[in-house]
């Protein structure tokens, strides 16, 4: 059938796309922000892609149209799908009914951490011999797509709680229904459609509800957010990671690079890896934990890591020019800007580390983590906070409040002139934003040329 996807471009989306056509599907799609990595992917799977929302993208009419959670009423294209009385779908509805149906699933949820984490799993679970499907929200490095289907029972899915479609607000996730369940920690995020926690909270309990009694769920005991999801009810075995929990990692080094991990205080080997961070070591040990759950000791699943590559857009290093290095990142909320520095900072020493933030996500557009912003680049030697036109509150006044040195830029031509001011051989700079930022880490590394 012929499938036309809105708002393909986006990271779950894309990767939707990809198994649409791995199905045998002629996919089809549009997206206001046609832009690599995703475009890139997508025209290289042989999948059509048009820019804007032009109702004669839809001629002659598609057999289905799935609408990205992007779109809402008064979209063009939206707008002729209702008047046209076009079949239509959310994303992970359609997700479940063609392709998660039937299959072991293991979904990752969590505000943080979540791409980087079924990553993990779905390589652990390769390098067992497992072929399981996926659907990541970022690209893996080692496999180079985001999506496939696999041909196993397997399915390793990235779960997020951000509403279905315009006409469907529960979170993503209630419609996976997965055996085992990695819950990675909980805190307000995504202002724009959820009032307080406890709205994400009641959200993830929806999840756990979905949960079978012979499946497993996974947490840190380090998230009271999580604690109170399970005390509102939970039908099914839990393990849990961290201090006093099953699974431990003692580290071998202060950066998180090299650690050995206990299982109920047997030690079962020592993970030794290119990714830095107490975030990744916590990340680790839910995902060996979903592994043992489908029969990957482990021993194997301890190897496995120690070969895994991350992800794209995570801590990826995309520039060295003159001994300056420059990284990507997606962190978008304090926490995660705070850890991915932390990281840095212990892997880099005295090192200076500059960063570069860009407000953009819905949540910091509405201005709802800039209480937590100064204090989340602490461990940074000086930060660049990038204003857009489109803020709706005072970026300056969050600058002020920083320890370290801050100044705020409008434009990348004064990013670019601030950093060339101030980087030496032997920087570091860290470029957080959860968009392309207008093609920036290119533009800054031929600049520093």
């Amino acid at each position: 059938m012929h499938i036309h996807i809105l708002g393909i471009c986006g990271t779950f989306m894309g990767s939707l796309a990809v198994l649409a056509k791995d199905l045998g599907h002629t996919v089809t799609g549009s997206d206001a922000n046609v832009y690599p990595p995703m475009s890139t992917q997508l025209e290289a799977q042989g999948i059509t892609l048009m820019q804007g929302y032009d109702p004669a993208h839809l001629e002659p009419a598609p057999d289905l149209v799935v609408v990205g959670n992007a779109m809402s009423r008064g979209n063009p294209a939206v707008e002729y799908v209702l008047n046209k009385g076009l079949p239509y779908v959310s994303g992970p509805q359609w997700l479940a009914d063609h392709v998660l149906r039937g299959r072991w699933v293991l979904a990752v949820a969590g505000t943080h951490g979540k791409t980087t984490t079924s990553s993990m799993l779905a390589w652990v679970l390769e390098h067992a011999g497992m072929s399981p499907g996926f659907l990541i929200g970022g690209v893996p490095q080692n496999f180079a797509v985001s999506a496939r289907l696999g041909d196993t029972p397997f399915f390793v899915v990235e779960a997020d709680e951000y509403d279905s479609a315009f006409f469907d607000k529960r979170s993503k996730f209630v419609h996976y229904g997965p055996r085992t369940a990695i819950l990675n920690n909980l805190e307000f995020d995504h202002a724009d459609i959820f009032p307080d926690l406890p709205a994400i909270e009641r959200q993830f309990h929806h999840l756990v509800r979905t949960i079978p009694s012979e499946g497993l769920v996974i947490h840190p005991t380090t998230e009271p957010a999580l604690e109170r999801v399970i005390q509102m009810g939970c039908w099914t075995p839990v393990q849990t990671t961290g201090q006093g929990g099953q699974w431990q990692a003692k580290l071998l080094s202060e950066d998180g690079s090299k650690f050995e991990v206990l299982f109920e205080g047997v030690a079962q080997g020592v993970v030794n890896w290119g990714m830095t961070g107490q975030h990744n070591v916590a990340n680790a040990l839910a995902t060996l934990a979903a592994a043992r759950h489908v029969g990957v000791v482990p021993q194997q699943g301890v190897e496995a890591l120690s070969a895994f590559k991350s992800v794209k857009r995570r801590m990826e290093k995309v520039a060295e020019v003159r001994g300056i290095t420059i990284y990507d990142d997606f962190a978008h909320h304090p926490t995660a800007i705070a850890t991915t520095l932390d990281g840095l900072r212990k892997k880099v020493g005295d090192s200076p580390i500059i960063a570069i933030v860009e407000p953009r996500s819905n949540s910091m557009k509405l201005g709802a983590h800039r209480d937590g912003l100064p204090e989340s680049v602490d461990q940074a030697d000086q930060v660049v906070w990038y204003a857009p036109a489109n803020l709706g509150w005072d970026l300056g006044a969050t600058a002020a409040q920083c320890k370290v040195p801050a100044v705020v830029c409008d434009s990348l031509e004064g990013i670019i002139e601030r950093v060339k001011s101030q980087a030496q051989p032997g920087t570091h700079v860290v470029i957080m934003s959860n968009g392309g930022f207008g093609g920036l880490h290119g533009k800054l590394a031929e600049a520093l040329k």
